[in-house]
């Protein structure tokens, strides 16, 4: 078993939450052991996720075209609602618009909502948990890591 790291605090990009929502295998596996390693409250969900999961079902809700559809829709809201409600879920404040907003201006080109969540882990120097390295490295600073992959050692 690796060392445990000392003083790091983790905050998990959407794409980690919904794994850890659905228990998706092979990568429900991988992280789920990868955070037994930590305490639980080493582990924050940004609010920006739960704009995004909500965004989601927002769009399927409106092109939703029978009550069943309708029904799953609501049904998902619950769900995510009572997932949040269980998590330590960090704000996007000033501080991480200011980070936001500088990021920016450095014409760091990645998505929106991607650029919120690391300015957000950034303004609190925690390490950012996601699937998508190749736009979070584009960061200036962000410590990311993808603990959903298989470890080569």
């Amino acid at each position: 078993m690796p060392a445990r790291e000392e003083a790091v605090v983790f905050l998990l990009d959407t794409d980690h939450i919904a794994i850890i929502q659905r228990q998706t295998e092979p990568e429900f596996g991988r992280l789920a052991a990868r955070m037994q390693q930590y305490p639980l409250t080493d582990f924050y969900v940004p609010i920006v996720s739960f704009h995004e999961q909500v965004a989601g079902w927002n769009a399927y809700i409106n092109r939703a075209t029978t009550l069943e559809a309708v029904v799953k829709a609501y049904r998902m809201y619950e769900r995510i609602l009572a997932d949040f409600a269980c998590m330590q879920v960090l704000p996007f404040d000033a501080a991480a618009g200011r980070t936001f907003e500088s990021l920016r201006k450095q014409r760091v080109r990645i998505g929106t909502m991607d650029l919120r969540i690391a300015a957000t882990a950034l303004t609190r120097g925690f390490k950012l948990l996601s699937r998508n390295l190749i736009d979070f490295r584009k960061v200036p600073g962000l410590a990311v890591e993808d603990w959903t992959a298989a470890q080569h050692e």
